[in-house]
């Protein structure tokens, strides 16, 4: 049985945290293999130009920024065409790649700016942004637990929601987001007449930034906890 297999989508969302600092072990060619694969996968379904880089430790060597990395030997270079849309679709699909990775033995940490750009290593095209990078190999440690928002805090209807919806929440909370701000909202709408439940899904006003990309990975934590066939988004 591989890796992958011993861990579900679910309990990966439950066992990730932030990792920023890494020891020197290379990642196996069946474990490159597998991120590759979903990699293609994100970029079709994202449009996206999402690159892994490996063996590589100039990106985020002695960066002074938010939260101080070493190690970091791999990460992914999170690019795409510029337009409205894009930072959403870099942390949705981001995150599909950083739970992943937690299913196959590995840690990550979303990079907002705590990393250098790098020559001849990636290309980012003239019509295309650098939106972030995500680290990622094996941690000194799974790293810990953050305060978190409450469900109340973050959306609507607790009291008439029904139990899929507090669980798409409940996983949204668990989403890695900028500085730990949480800026997200959900609003769930009851179904009338039969008709399909819907969510809708917001971002709030931040200082720092990077909500709507935080937007994208809480999206995909609350698909993930809710069940998308349980409703549809707004």
């Amino acid at each position: 049985m591989s890796i992958i297999n011993k861990m579900t989508i679910q309990e990966a969302i439950e066992a990730r945290h932030s990792v920023r600092r890494y020891i020197h072990k290379a990642l196996t060619e069946d474990i490159i293999a597998k991120l590759q694969a979903k990699i293609d996968e994100c970029n079709r379904s994202g449009g996206l130009n999402i690159q892994l880089v490996v063996n590589e430790t100039q990106a985020f060597s002695g960066v002074m920024a938010y939260g101080k990395f070493s190690g970091v030997e791999n990460y992914l270079v999170m690019a795409g065409k510029k337009d409205a849309t894009l930072d959403e679709r870099i942390g949705y699909y981001g995150e599909e790649l950083v739970l992943l990775a937690q299913q196959l033995g590995l840690n990550t940490c979303w990079a907002g700016l705590s990393y250098r750009k790098v020559k001849d290593v990636y290309v980012v095209r003239e019509d295309e942004k650098l939106a972030c990078m995500i680290a990622l190999g094996y941690g000194e440690n799974q790293g810990v637990n953050h305060k978190s928002r409450t469900i109340e805090e973050v959306s609507n209807g607790y009291d008439i929601a029904p139990e899929w919806f507090k669980k798409g929440v409940t996983a949204a909370l668990l989403a890695p987001t900028a500085i730990n701000q949480q800026k997200f909202y959900f609003e769930y709408q009851s179904a009338e007449g039969g008709k399909v439940h819907r969510v809708k899904a917001s971002r709030r006003f931040s200082i720092v930034g990077y909500t709507q990309m935080d937007l994208g990975i809480a999206k995909l934590h609350f698909e993930i906890g809710a069940g998308k066939d349980n409703f549809e988004w707004v």
